[in-house]
């Protein structure tokens, strides 16, 4: 079973992640892990804190001369912050613990609901965790999870569809067509192909700065190529979309999902949602739509696996809103914190970690093996199946 885990604290010494599960013999770059790292501090609208922090991985254990051992990854992203929170921050004795206490939560955070479970009356013991720095981790494990997937073909991409009330047109995104509208993505500051949306969602962003505010959007995250066959129907704990959903939803401030258009389908009658199967003999069999966004039943059905995920505004404000001191019991205004403006575009970033996470999984599951060369002969074997059986050629 894959699986990985993240450790740290925003100013912290640094963030800590371990993977198990990953076949032996998988080449791994470190400087490809590095890009995709920067890659989640870009943004318009990000925070004081991405001009402190160039993060870069160090992988400690699990891969040797750039490959794979097959046993757990463990790896380290340091946080550059740490040295002015030291005395703040350390694990030993911190002579300023108290220094930067919060007792004023901020609504819309985890400072008060965690506070409460775990007993902590200063609630940056909370804030610390359950800040948006604990995703860098995600993405660097993300690295390894797409340099797996690549053995089976699939590419994981994303896009901003919207920014606080200014939507973007956007289609979806099949082989043919993805090196075109990825290019256009990574040079887009808020990661919009459409660039006159990208204008009216930077003039937002600047908008919202100026009045003490944030912002939240939307975005779209998928994959290409995926296989038919990945997820199962017989648990729900198996069900594609499900995992899908829940590996979304735990990104910080995701509040809603949907797979495929999902919302609008909600709307519409049968004959206008399910996408028609066709076939032709130099294609095999294929939809000729993808409404369901490349899953039914819990399962992938061979196209173009895609979601959309919507992202609250982000709950520090520069202009805090009202809440109560726990120390004096007074109504006051909330915490400030070091904050972002707009975390979409970056957000979208992490989502494309987590559907990596999702599907390696699921290609775990599917291509059994404890080497690469063992995984991807199971899925040279199972393409045979579907070619032979099934007649299909699209992947």
């Amino acid at each position: 079973m894959l699986r990985f885990s993240t450790s740290g604290e925003s100013h912290g010494k640094g963030l800590i992640g371990i993977i198990e599960g990953l076949p032996a013999g998988l080449q791994i770059d470190e400087e490809l892990i590095n890009r995709e790292l920067a890659r989640r501090q870009k943004g318009y609208g990000r925070g004081e804190r991405m001009r402190i922090e160039t993060d870069k991985v160090e992988i400690f254990a699990g891969v040797r001369d750039r490959k794979t051992l097959g046993s757990p990854i463990s790896f380290l992203i340091r946080n550059r912050d740490y040295e002015n929170w030291q005395e703040i921050m350390n694990s030993g004795d911190c002579r300023c613990v108290d220094s930067r206490a919060v007792t004023r939560p901020r609504p819309g955070h985890a400072d008060l609901p965690g506070a409460m479970k775990y007993q902590h009356q200063d609630m940056r013991n909370v804030l610390e965790r359950a800040s948006a720095r604990e995703t860098a981790s995600r993405v660097a494990a993300g690295a390894f999870f797409k340099a797996f997937l690549k053995h089976f073909g699939i590419f994981i991409y994303s896009q901003v569809t919207s920014i606080g009330s200014i939507k973007a047109e956007v289609q979806n995104q099949n082989k043919e067509k993805l090196s075109q509208f990825y290019a256009l993505v990574e040079e887009s500051p808020v990661r919009c192909a459409d660039k006159k949306s990208e204008a009216e969602m930077i003039r937002a962003i600047e908008q919202a700065k100026g009045e003490g505010e944030s912002l939240g959007g939307s975005f779209e995250v998928g994959a290409v190529s995926v296989p038919p066959g990945l997820g199962s129907h017989v648990g729900w704990e198996y069900k594609l979309d499900g995992q899908i959903a829940a590996a979304l939803v735990s990104i910080p401030a995701i509040k809603a999902v949907e797979i495929g258009d999902g919302i609008a389908n909600a709307a519409s009658p049968g004959s206008g949602v399910h996408d028609e199967i066709a076939y032709r003999r130099d294609k095999g069999l294929y939809r000729t739509s993808n409404r369901a966004g490349g899953i039914e039943g819990g399962i992938s059905n061979g196209e173009t696996i895609w979601a959309r995920a919507y992202m609250k505004p982000i709950p520090t404000l520069y202009k805090p809103l009202l809440s109560v001191n726990t120390a004096t019991w007074q109504e006051e205004r909330a915490q400030v914190e070091r904050s972002d403006v707009c975390a979409v575009p970056a957000a979208a970033v992490v989502a494309e970690a987590m559907l990596a996470f999702v599907l390696a999984r699921a290609c775990r599951e599917q291509f059994a093996g404890e080497s690469m060369e063992q995984a991807e002969q199971a899925y040279k074997n199972y393409r045979e199946y579907l070619d032979k059986v099934w007649k299909w050629k699209k992947i």
